[in-house]
C-alpha cells in the first residue's frame, strides 16, 4: 500500500475544497486471513486527492476491502472513498452503495460495464464548496484505456474521459452523498489488472465441419471476470448467458435458450472428488443426453483453467439428473484447438524443400516431407500443413505459385492452383494456412488486384473472400484452429497491423441460382493497437497469438496478445532479435518455434531460445495449420 502524504491527488487531478480529504482507509487481507493492513492510521486533512493502488498486481493471493465513509467525511472524502470503493473485492459493490444515496443506489447499474483508464479518475470540484454548500458536483476525468461492457467483452478504447458526480447533503444528518453518478464502474489499469482476469468460456462453431468428423469445434470466446468475486459461478452464468456480440453470428451454445442456474442457486463449488454440481432451471429439463453431455462439454472447457479442481460436471433439472461428464469425456463429444497435439514441425532446407521433425520435446534428425513438396524439383519460400497432416501447401520461390500436394509417397506436385501477377516478389502471395474444414487461405499483395482468397479442400476454384471496410494490403494469413476466427497483418501506409476478423460463411441453401456460397471476414478489430509495425504472427492457443512488432519508436518485441485487444497475464516470451517468422501450437506442450538471424530456433517451456542443433540450416517453420 502507498500512503499518503502531502497533497494527495485522484489518478493525478487536484480537488478544490475547504476541509480536509482524509480518504477512506482500505483494508487489505491476506489470502490466509491471518493478516490485516488498516489503511493509514493518521490521515492528511489537507491537500489534493491522489490515486491509490492498493496492491500490487503480481500478488493475486490479496484481496482489498473497502472502508465505509465516516460519520464527518468531507465531500471529497465521500468522492475518494467511492472510487476506491469501486476497486474492492465487495461481491456486491456494498461498501460503494454506502457512498451513495438511497435513490442513487436503486438506479445505479455497476455491472453495466467497466471503464479502465491509463491512470486512476481523477476528480475535480466544479466550484470550491462553502460551509453553507447542500449539493456540489464534481467532474471525474482520465484518458480511457479499455472497456469492459455488460457481457464481460473487453476492447481497448481511447480518448477523453469526462463524466460528472453529484453530492447532497442530508438535512437531518448533515452527512454527504452522492446522488447522480454514472452507470458502470471506473479505474485506474492497474487496479483493473488486480480486480479483473480474462478466461475463456466456450460454444461451438457453427458450419464448421472438422475435415469430416462429427464432432463439434468449440471456439472460445474471451470474457473478464472479478478475480476474487466468485469466479466460477460468474463463468458459468456468463456461459449460459450466451456469447458476445461479436462472436454470436458464426457459434451456437447447447443450452436451450432461457436456460439459467436455478432459482437461488449459490456459490458453485466442486466437491471432495472433484464434482461439480449444476442445478439448471427448467429450461434444460428435456434435453436427450448427447445435447447434455455437449451442454457438460461446454461448461468444462470453461471451467479447465479457471478450476482446476473440477473433473467433473453434473447437469441437474427438475429435481433430477440429466448427465454427467468427466474432462477426459469431454474431449470424445467435443473438439478444440488446444486439444490437437501436432505430429512434426515442418520447415524449409537449404535446397527449399519441406522437411520435417517430431514436434514438442523430441529432435530426431529431419527427414525429407513425403510427396512431392519434399521430394520433388519445385523450390519453395513458404508453407503451410493441413492440419490433419495429410496435405500440404507451399508458394513458389519468386512468389507467383501456390502448389497443393498429398503428403504421401509418390503423390504428384500437379498445376498451380493459384497464381499471383504481381511485378515483384513482395507484391505477390503470401504464406498461405490451412482452416479447421481443410480450406486453403491466401493473400495477393498484387497492388493493382489484391485479395483474400479461400481454396474449398486446397482444391477447385479459387474463392474471392470478401472484406468490406478493410483498409490496406493483406501481408499475413493465420486461420484459428476453431475455423471462425482469422487474423491478418495489414499494411496501411507506413503501418503494419494485426486484425482479428469474423469468418462467415452462406451455406449452398442460401446462395441464389446460379450462385457459388460466399465467405465473409468481417468486423475487423486491432488486437495490438500499441504496436505499429507488426512484422510476425501465429495463433498460440483458443484465443492467443504472439506476436512480433514495436511500438512508435520503440525496439522490436515479442508479446502474447488477446484477440480482443487486452494482454494476457502471462510472462512474455524471452527476448529474440530478427525474427523473421515463427510459429505456435494449440498444444501448450508443443515449444514456440522461430526463424530469426540465429537460424530456426524453440522456446521450450520454463527455458531460453534453443538453437534445434538437428537444423543446419532452414527458413519458414510451421506447425499445422
Amino acid at each position: 500500500m502507498r500512503r499518503r502524504t502531502g497533497r494527495p491527488r485522484v489518478g493525478g487531478e487536484r480537488v478544490r475544497r475547504g476541509r480536509g480529504t482524509a480518504p477512506a482507509r482500505i483494508a487489505v487481507y491476506a489470502a490466509c486471513g491471518a493478516v490485516l493492513l488498516a489503511g493509514c492510521a493518521s490521515m492528511p486533512d489537507s491537500g489534493d486527492l491522489r490515486g491509490v493502488e492498493s496492491t500490487p498486481r503480481q500478488d493475486t493471493q490479496v484481496r482489498v476491502y473497502a472502508m465505509p465513509p465516516s460519520d464527518d467525511a468531507t465531500p471529497t472524502q465521500i468522492v475518494q472513498g467511492f472510487l476506491e470503493a469501486l476497486t474492492s473485492d465487495d461481491a456486491d459493490y456494498k461498501t460503494a452503495r454506502q457512498y451513495l444515496t438511497p435513490e442513487a443506489s436503486k438506479y445505479w447499474r455497476p455491472e453495466q460495464s467497466t471503464t479502465v483508464l491509463s491512470d486512476g479518475p481523477g476528480a475535480r470540484a466544479d466550484r470550491e464548496p462553502r460551509e453553507d454548500s447542500t449539493a456540489l458536483t464534481y467532474t471525474l476525468t482520465g484518458t480511457k484505456f479499455a472497456t469492459v461492457d455488460a457481457q464481460q467483452a473487453y476492447a481497448p478504447s481511447s480518448g477523453h474521459y469526462s463524466e460528472l458526480v453529484r453530492l447532497v447533503k442530508d438535512d437531518k444528518s448533515g452527512q454527504w452523498r452522492i446522488d447522480a453518478v454514472p452507470q458502470g464502474v471506473v479505474m485506474g489499469k492497474s487496479d483493473f489488472q488486480r480486480n479483473y482476469t480474462s478466461f475463456n468460456k466456450y460454444y461451438f462453431a457453427s458450419n464448421v465441419d472438422v475435415n469430416g468428423s462429427s464432432l463439434p469445434m468449440a471456439a472460445a470466446d474471451p470474457v473478464y471476470v472479478r478475480r476474487h468475486v466468485d469466479p466460477t459461478t460468474r463463468m458459468v452464468r456468463s456461459l449460459l448467458s450466451g456469447p458476445t456480440n461479436w462472436l454470436d453470428p458464426v457459434v451456437r451454445s447447447s443450452f436451450p435458450a432461457g436456460t439459467q442456474l436455478r432459482k437461488g442457486t449459490g456459490p458453485l463449488t466442486p466437491d471432495d472428488r472433484g464434482k461439480l454440481t449444476v442445478p439448471l432451471n427448467d429450461r434444460a429439463s428435456e434435453v436427450g443426453t448427447g445435447r447434455c453431455e455437449e451442454m457438460a462439454a461446454q461448461l468444462l472447457f470453461t471451467l479447465r483453467d479457471l478450476s482446476p479442481a473440477v473433473e467433473e460436471v453434473e447437469l441437474r433439472a427438475d429435481g433430477g439428473q440429466l448427465c454427467s461428464l468427466t474432462q477426459d469425456g469431454a474431449e470424445t463429444v467435443a473438439t478444440r484447438g488446444a486439444l490437437n497435439q501436432p505430429d512434426y514441425l515442418y520447415y524449409l532446407d537449404q535446397e527449399h524443400k519441406l522437411v520435417r521433425i517430431a514436434a514438442g520435446g523430441r529432435t530426431p534428425d529431419p527427414e525429407p516431407a513425403p510427396g512431392a513438396l519434399g521430394q520433388g524439383e519445385q523450390g519453395l519460400r513458404s508453407v503451410a500443413v493441413a492440419r490433419d497432416e495429410r496435405t500440404a501447401a507451399g508458394v513458389g520461390l519468386n512468389g507467383q505459385d501456390l502448389f497443393v500436394s498429398a503428403l504421401a509417397q509418390g503423390s504428384p506436385l500437379g498445376e498451380p492452383v493459384l497464381r499471383s501477377q504481381g511485378e515483384t516478389e513482395q507484391d505477390r502471395l503470401t504464406p498461405p494456412s490451412w482452416d479447421a474444414q481443410g480450406g486453403l487461405w491466401v493473400a495477393d499483395r498484387n497492388p493493382a488486384r489484391p485479395g483474400l482468397y479461400l481454396l474449398e479442400e486446397g482444391a477447385g476454384r479459387p474463392l474471392q473472400v470478401r472484406t468490406p471496410g478493410l483498409e490496406g494490403r493483406i501481408q499475413a494469413v493465420r486461420v484459428a484452429a476453431d475455423g471462425v476466427r482469422i487474423a491478418l497483418v495489414v499494411e496501411n501506409g507506413d503501418q503494419r497491423s494485426l486484425l482479428i476478423g469474423r469468418i462467415e460463411r452462406s451455406g449452398p441453401d442460401e446462395a441464389g441460382p446460379g450462385e457459388h456460397p460466399t465467405v465473409t471476414v468481417v468486423e475487423l478489430r486491432s488486437a495490438t493497437p500499441e504496436l505499429e509495425q507488426v512484422t510476425a504472427m501465429s495463433w498460440a492457443g483458443d484465443s492467443r497469438l504472439v506476436v512480433v512488432g514495436r511500438e512508435h519508436g520503440g525496439v522490436e518485441q515479442m508479446k502474447y496478445v488477446e484477440v480482443d485487444g487486452s494482454t494476457p497475464d502471462v510472462p512474455p516470451p524471452a527476448a529474440l532479435t530478427g525474427v523473421k517468422a515463427l510459429t505456435a501450437a494449440g498444444d501448450e506442450n508443443a515449444p514456440l518455434v522461430a526463424y530469426s538471424v540465429d537460424g530456426i530456433v524453440r522456446l521450450p517451456s520454463g527455458a531460453q531460445w534453443q538453437k534445434v542443433a538437428e537444423v543446419k540450416e532452414g527458413a519458414a517453420p510451421v506447425y499445422p495449420g
